[in-house]
């Protein structure tokens, strides 16, 4: 096994790891909104809080570590057209994420003192739970472009 694709693996595993933990964050997130159980919403949030942490900060970190790498070993300049898109893109991406992120906590928080106090969600929930479902297909689309341009790498 070559060095390229052992970097072109790990790095394609890390991209199906940040994508698939977008999609079933997006899924679960929203059914847990439409079910309207506070109990399962509080439990869903704090799974997916737990999600991103230890998935998609993990796979978020090293994918421009390996991708960097990968275009060294593949011998590509990094001054390439789609490679500075791509880069932009997945910045724009995680600075999408940074306010999903903190939403889903305040989300979980406040379902967790709902549950605690006996009281309802306040109208300021469905808020937050709209604005974060739209920054995750945000996110979700940001991230399909950009691995559209590794894939097709247009010159």
């Amino acid at each position: 096994m070559t060095l390229y694709f052992l970097l072109k693996t790990v790095h394609g595993l890390l991209a199906v790891v940040l994508l698939g933990t977008v999609l079933v964050g997006l899924f679960f997130a929203y059914r847990a909104w439409k079910g309207g159980d506070l109990q399962q919403i509080a439990l869903t949030f704090s799974s997916l809080v737990r999600l991103d942490l230890w998935f998609i900060t993990s796979s978020a970190t090293l994918l421009p570590l390996t991708g960097l790498a990968l275009a060294k070993v593949g011998g590509w300049p990094v001054g390439q057209l789609w490679l500075w898109w791509s880069t932009g893109l997945y910045l724009l991406a995680a600075l999408c994420w940074l306010p999903l992120f903190w939403l889903q906590v305040r989300i979980r928080n406040r379902a967790r003192k709902a549950l605690r106090d006996g009281q309802p969600l306040g109208p300021q929930f469905a808020a937050h739970l709209a604005l974060r479902i739209r920054l995750a297909v945000l996110v979700l689309g940001v991230l399909v472009a950009v691995y559209a341009l590794m894939v097709i790498k247009p010159l």
